[in-house]
């Protein structure tokens, strides 16, 4: 994969759906540097394809980044719940157990800094409903490290990623969510 850069904090990182003309690897090289060392081990428990108990949609920090970048969404909080709830929700036969166990977890059990609220959820409910209803299937096993030269469009169109599902998709969840700033971000 390509080498990412901190050229930009975080909170403000947000690739958008405008980006389907620019390669995997350009886009990757704007995401703020973040090494697996830095995730809590609570987290890489339930979310870490190499852990015991990880839980369906399991996925390497790598492959993880690149859904973000296939999804338009940035970093924060809300971002994240929808990109994990899509990688869930792709697995299209998820157990309501493994679906309730990341959620108590990921609401009670996360460190503060990774925890989600209840709001957050909501952003987590409709990325795993259009994971499970999109055309992408186990978004978490795709290569992305053999395709970081194609273009971000073309790899969601082989996917099963439409941008016209997501910016509806967006819709929904700024009406539900409005004024925060992952929402006002979203392009709709």
């Amino acid at each position: 994969m390509a080498k990412k850069s901190a050229k930009s904090d975080y909170k403000d990182w947000n690739p958008g759906l405008a980006n389907g003309n620019k390669t995997l690897a350009a886009v990757i090289k704007t995401l703020p540097a973040n090494e697996q060392e830095d995730i809590s081990a609570i987290v890489k428990l339930f979310e870490n394809p190499a852990s015991p108990i990880a839980l369906s949609g399991a996925v390497s920090l790598e492959r993880h980044d690149c859904i973000h970048i296939l999804l338009g969404r940035g970093l924060l909080p809300q971002d994240e719940a929808f990109v994990i709830g899509f990688t869930m929700g792709t697995s299209k036969n998820i157990s309501r157990l493994q679906e309730f166990i990341f959620k108590k977890a990921s609401m009670y059990i996360y460190p503060k800094k990774y925890r989600f609220s209840r709001k957050h959820m909501i952003a987590y409910e409709l990325g795993f409903l259009y994971g499970k209803s999109c055309k992408a299937s186990k978004i978490y096993e795709f290569p992305f490290e053999k395709f970081t030269r194609d273009k971000v469009g073309d790899l969601r169109k082989r996917i099963g990623i439409k941008v016209s599902d997501l910016r509806q998709v967006y819709k929904t969840e700024a009406l539900l969510l409005p004024g925060t700033k992952a929402s006002l971000r979203l392009l709709v």
